[in-house]
């Protein structure tokens, strides 16, 4: 089964994101678990919690099918020990979030060198952050999303993704979410099947081989109301003759 949805509102709480994505008959979804555009959020309080993972069930999810993003503002590679100790605190916040929620994944973005340090230095205080937020926490999967490479962002090179995997004590606590709008941003060209096979081959030599079965798929497109149509389309897609390899 394809895992394939829109990122939902939590408006009112993070209770309705299960009944959000339902309305729209999602069989995935992405979501915050706060306001992805402050520092600190409220506590989730015992009854959200609770509602939360009552929703989840009533709507027939499971925590494979729910992809949550963490904060806009937090760079794990920063170079300023102040602010990167900030962005640390802030990520932990969001992995407990994810853990009290009962959910199995957080997506993030790596982090930028903001051109104050080496790129390679900068790769390396990401691993280091994940280490000590893995140290701090109990089993959410950290998902590593590749980056267009704007400005100083890190991650928008396989190789990058990996020099950070290879600096993680836990790899079973790092994966990978691959973004295909910034996938082809960076250079991946993803227009012919030829040149798909070969980004997904190169993606599979540096780091992993995944399928794209019960995996969350998630939409990024703005026009909520296309989303009921969209998700029906991808879902109804034919197979292809051969399995897909990414």
């Amino acid at each position: 089964m394809k895992y394939i949805g829109p990122h939902v509102s939590i408006a009112g709480g993070v209770e309705n994101a299960a009944l959000n994505a339902k309305k729209i008959g999602a069989t995935g979804f992405g979501m915050f678990t706060k306001n992805q555009r402050q520092w600190k959020g409220k506590p989730l309080s015992s009854e959200s919690i609770a509602l939360f993972k009552e929703n989840l069930d009533s709507c027939g999810y499971t925590a494979d099918q729910i992809l949550p993003h963490d904060s806009y503002l937090i760079n794990l590679g920063h170079p300023e020990a102040e602010k990167l100790e900030k962005s640390r605190i802030a990520f932990l916040d969001e992995v407990q979030r994810v853990e009290q929620l009962g959910l199995k994944y957080l997506n993030f973005h790596p982090g930028s060198h903001l051109r104050v340090i080496e790129p390679e230095a900068c790769l390396d205080r990401i691993a280091e952050s994940l280490n000590i937020i893995i140290d701090q926490t109990e089993q959410a999967i950290l998902l590593i999303e590749n980056t267009a490479g704007q400005g100083s962002n890190m991650g928008s090179r396989f190789e990058e993704i990996a020099r950070i995997i290879d600096g993680v004590k836990d790899r079973s606590r790092v994966a990978v979410c691959l973004d295909t709008c910034h996938l082809f941003a960076a250079g991946y060209d993803l227009r012919t099947p030829e040149s798909m096979e070969a980004v997904w081959g190169a993606f599979e030599r540096i780091a992993s081989d995944p399928r794209f079965d019960r995996i969350p798929l998630v939409l990024e497109t703005i026009d909520e109301s296309l989303w009921p149509d969209e998700v029906s389309r991808l879902l109804n897609l034919n197979p292809p003759t051969e399995e897909p390899r990414l």
